[in-house]
């Protein structure tokens, strides 16, 4: 036992935080997943927060109990108006959507900002083997950008009609441990070089 927050999204997601040590929650459920409150045997409160089955497996369930409550309370943020990103960051996405093979061989453009429940992926690509490829572009790669792109590769891997979906992070400069944690994570980091993006007369050249 100890003291958590924990948040219940509209979109249906649940994370479990801790006071320190990390901005990252310690536990999560991504969407779309279904909370039950009961009382278990030892007379405490408890969520089952369960996600959906899929093709891939059978559902997921975290457990929650709750021996006290400090607070609670309910906020409602409105209509969400989306992120708008740097100019850099906004114009390499661009260049990357126009040319996503120089992000890997056979990469073709699927959409751009392909919508989630948690949020849109950068782009949303298929490799030549026609795989359904995820890409976070950032314009510098940290573990936070790792963590963002695992959370929609969790959830676009229970789709069963993408799944299996792979993903690629993006940026023009990458901290060492976001690419340990990316590595072990089986996301591929690209390197990118927006300057020589920007000014190739042959865009598939290699850039990184």
């Amino acid at each position: 036992m100890a003291t958590r927050v924990l948040m219940i999204k509209a979109d249906g997601s649940v994370l479990v935080h801790s006071d320190g040590g990390s901005y990252k929650p310690l536990n999560w459920m991504s969407p779309p997943c279904t909370v039950k409150e009961l009382v278990n045997d030892e007379g405490h409160l408890e969520w089952n927060v369960t996600s959906r089955s899929t093709a891939k497996g059978p559902e997921d369930t975290l457990r929650i109990v709750l021996e006290e409550i400090h607070h609670d309370s309910e906020h409602d943020l409105g209509i969400d108006p989306g992120l708008q990103k740097d100019g850099v960051e906004k114009h390499l996405q661009e260049l990357l959507a126009d040319h996503p093979a120089t992000l890997s061989p056979g990469l073709t453009l699927v959409r751009r900002e392909f919508p989630t429940a948690i949020g849109p992926v950068d782009l949303m690509c298929r490799d030549e083997n026609g795989e359904s490829v995820a890409v976070e572009i950032k314009r510098r790669g940290d573990i936070d950008g790792v963590e963002q792109l695992t959370r929609y590769l969790e959830l676009l891997n229970r789709d069963p009609l993408l799944s299996p979906v792979r993903g690629i992070y993006a940026a023009q400069e990458i901290r060492p441990q976001a690419k340990v944690l990316a590595g072990d994570r089986g996301i591929h980091c690209v390197t990118v070089d927006y300057n020589a993006l920007r000014g190739l007369d042959d865009p598939t050249d290699r850039l990184f």
